[in-house]
């Protein structure tokens, strides 16, 4: 009798399913895999964004440590906690710097309740400006960052 065998390799990879303002719902998981895939479903638009931040972080923080935790790439140095990510919003990609406070200049985005993490919203028509996101990025990897 013959036996039907699967190759994982020639299947395709089940939809990801879109969470609330189309954020991709990627499994928990650590490594560079897990937030390729994430940034890979991030629709429209925001899927270059994504790449272009998630190369921007690599390049500043050479040895930096990758995971998708909460449905979001985080981005931290070994032994010093999470300084990094960004999530997908209806209209825009948010990139949270947990220590946002202590960066120079403080980044946008901030409530009363932030506590120190600042932020900056990116829409489509923004013009990203790559060489202060790479500053925030490297003073943000120099700091103690977020432990959960």
């Amino acid at each position: 009798m013959a036996r039907e065998t699967s190759n994982k390799a020639d299947e395709t990879p089940a939809p990801v399913k879109l969470l609330s303002g189309g954020n991709p719902q990627i499994p928990k998981g650590d490594g560079d895999a897990p937030v390729q895939a994430y940034i890979a479903a991030m629709p429209g638009w925001k899927s270059d964004l994504g790449r272009r931040l998630d190369a921007l972080i690599a390049e500043a923080a050479p040895d930096v440590r990758k995971a998708v935790r909460w449905n979001s790439p985080f981005y931290g140095a070994e032994g010093k906690g999470w300084f990094v990510s960004f999530h997908v919003l209806t209209r825009y990609v948010k990139v949270t710097f947990f220590d946002g406070k202590s960066l120079k200049p403080i980044p946008p985005g901030g409530t009363p309740k932030s506590g120190e993490s600042r932020w900056i919203d990116i829409y489509e028509d923004d013009d990203l400006d790559e060489a202060q996101m790479i500053s925030w990025i490297k003073q943000a990897a120099a700091l103690p960052g977020w432990t959960p």
